[in-house]
């Protein structure tokens, strides 16, 4: 499949798009929450509406001796890593920025909201948010490896760290059939990055929200359409290096990666009030123990496949 690199012009249609896939995933997150709590579907499908209205009509919070820079760049850093995760995902025939490391890209984009969320539990100078952007940390220590080698294996597939040509090697089948425990692992990974679901701790209860309890007005904002962007560019991005992308019958291809795009969107929002949210100390020992063998195992299998098609 060849994938044509559009012109700059096309950059906040595409931060549009996400924001847009991303405000339907929190629409459907409110309609789930509402159902759970006995209450109208109607009513949760507008949750994300009202809650932006509450938030942008309530004011900032400042604590004693905050480091509001840090904090501010904290705040908006996960929406802005959400945006360049995208860049790279091809949209059909077309990207926005045709890398030939889009792979690499993509899981550097996912180390910069390492320092975003670390940073919005220190900037405001307050010990709970900081035990929130630590926990975080240990939490994504123990997802980072494991994910880097779920990542490899399709590139190792493909011969190449270029997602067009990662969509053109799944013409005839597709990457999750054949390596299911890179597919798991990499969905864990979206949870981890998005601080969602069975991986929320950084802003559990357990801490007293972590980094979002001092988050108020705007900031708060950003920070929750950042991890719905997140989880929208990781649902992305799995479409198209597992899922085969614009690959499919009758439909074009772009709106072949929407539909694959939004099921496993869909997917990702639904596990949230499934699973148990897991510490970041009982998360390391499976991580480390169970997923890194096993995902390393799925890319021994993926490398002799390949040598042996050679």
């Amino acid at each position: 499949m060849t994938v044509t690199e559009v012109s700059v012009g096309w950059v906040p249609v595409a931060a549009a798009l996400l924001l847009v896939v991303a405000a339907a995933a929190a629409s459907l997150d409110g309609a789930l929450a509402a159902r759970s709590a006995g209450q109208p579907l109607g009513g949760g499908l507008l949750t994300p509406v009202a809650e932006t209205a509450r938030l942008f009509g309530q004011r900032r919070r400042t604590t004693a001796a905050a480091d509001l820079p840090l904090q501010r760049i904290g705040g908006a850093g996960l929406l802005t890593a959400a945006l360049l995760m995208v860049a790279v995902v091809p949209f059909g025939r077309w990207t926005v920025a045709d890398l030939t490391v889009g792979i690499v890209w993509f899981n550097a984009m996912d180390v910069l909201v390492w320092a975003a969320v670390w940073l919005a539990g220190w900037g405001p100078n307050s010990a709970h948010a900081l035990v929130g952007g630590y926990r975080f940390l240990a939490q994504a220590l123990s997802y980072e490896l494991p994910l880097m080698f779920a990542l490899t294996a399709p590139a190792v597939a493909a011969d190449s760290l270029r997602l067009g040509d990662v969509v053109a090697a799944q013409s005839g089948l597709w990457f999750v059939v054949w390596m299911p425990v890179a597919f798991a692992v990499f969905c864990v990974a979206v949870a981890g990055f998005s601080v969602w679901g069975p991986l929320g701790a950084p802003i559990g209860a357990t801490t007293a929200g972590g980094v979002l309890v001092e988050a108020a007005g705007v900031d708060r904002w950003l920070i929750s359409a950042g991890r719905y962007a997140l989880l929208t560019a990781g649902a992305a991005f799995g479409a198209t290096a597992f899922l085969g992308g614009g690959h499919g019958p009758l439909l074009p291809a772009w709106l072949w990666l929407l539909v694959k795009t939004a099921g496993l969107l869909t997917v990702l929002v639904a596990l949230r009030r499934r699973l148990p949210v897991v510490a970041p100390e009982r998360f390391a020992a499976p991580a480390w123990l169970v997923a890194l063998p096993l995902v390393l195992l799925q890319l021994l299998v993926v490398s002799v496949v390949v040598v042996v098609q050679a």
